[in-house]
């Protein structure tokens, strides 16, 4: 995990996974379809794929043989490297719309959910983000355990603390930074609880009811303060989750909470993304992001759509 320090702050550096990519294949036959120039191209598979779905070029009678062939050449399409249609279009004449025929798809781990905010307003790409309602067990755990076992409310935080600290859930890597983040969790979650027992015939049962599944509410009924945190917390870890945990919490939540998403975009999507993100201009946070997309993607993406890699290698 890369780290960074900027005013003062550490953070860590996202990592990025490619997952897929689909090749510029598509968007070349896209584009000869537009033109109908498919005998211009400097692929020849282009050619013979056009052929193949005019039914022009016969191959053989076995129909078996004949999709097999068919089935290979639009993969051999899909593995073209290079296409200077693609080329001149995209930095000739600027017509962009064919290269959504390219589609690639990411993962990508901890991003803070300020950054999510920034990045999911691009235009046209299929998000999906780790939910903080279905996975903020782990935390809510941790402080449930707390309450439980520790009669000195002290101990109860160091041990809460420690468990966060393992957990590690903020962008930001300054420990000491870091321990006031968890602090004010503890006592957003503390205020929560008082604020129910205040209100509550039995505010601690409710909010037990709040954070626990039946299964795990009658498990944590029977522990006491003999027992081991560590035990307890694994028992609820391991116990059956109550459904949107993470309902009546998200208001703990700040923007160096981390995240992991996939995340789809076509490429002349991608290309909107870097000419305003992988720029001096955009926040660093999301520049981090662009910068190690760009590590992921093969050149033959970045040829189209960035122009420091039009001529590169050539």
């Amino acid at each position: 995990m890369k780290k960074e320090i900027v005013a003062g702050i550490e953070y860590s550096r996202p990592e990025v996974f490619l997952f897929q990519e689909t090749g510029i294949g598509v968007a070349e036959f896209a584009a000869r379809t537009a033109y109908d120039s498919f005998e211009n191209s400097e692929n020849e598979v282009v050619k013979n794929l056009k052929h193949l779905v005019d039914k022009t070029l016969i191959i053989t009678a076995d129909e078996n043989t004949s999709e097999m062939i068919k089935r290979n050449t639009i993969k051999d399409v899909n593995d073209i490297e290079e296409s200077a249609l693609l080329d001149q279009l995209a930095w000739v004449h600027h017509h962009h719309s064919v290269i959504e025929h390219s589609v690639l798809s990411f993962y990508v781990k901890g991003i803070s959910r300020g950054i999510l905010q920034e990045f999911s307003r691009h235009r046209i790409q299929s998000l999906t983000v780790r939910s903080t309602r279905y996975t903020m067990s782990d935390i809510v755990n941790a402080f449930i355990t707390a309450i439980s076992v520790f009669e000195d409310e002290c101990e109860a935080y160091q041990w809460f603390e420690e468990k966060l600290f393992e957990l590690d859930i903020f962008v930001t890597t300054n420990v000491n930074y870091n321990k006031l983040q968890i602090r004010d969790i503890y006592d957003k979650m503390m205020f929560q609880l008082n604020r129910m027992i205040e209100t509550h015939d039995d505010g601690l049962l409710e909010f037990n009811k709040m954070c626990l599944s039946k299964e795990n509410l009658e498990y944590i009924a029977q522990v006491g303060l003999e027992d081991s945190p560590n035990s307890v917390y694994i028992n609820l870890k391991t116990g059956k989750k109550k459904r949107n945990v993470g309902d009546p919490f998200k208001h703990i939540v700040n923007d160096n909470w981390k995240v992991d998403l996939v995340t789809t975009f076509n490429l002349r999507s991608l290309k909107n993304f870097f000419d305003l993100r992988d720029s001096g201009a955009a926040y660093f946070q999301i520049r981090w992001l662009a910068e190690e997309m760009k590590k992921v993607i093969p050149e033959k993406y970045l040829r189209l759509i960035i122009k420091e890699y039009r001529n590169k290698d050539k």
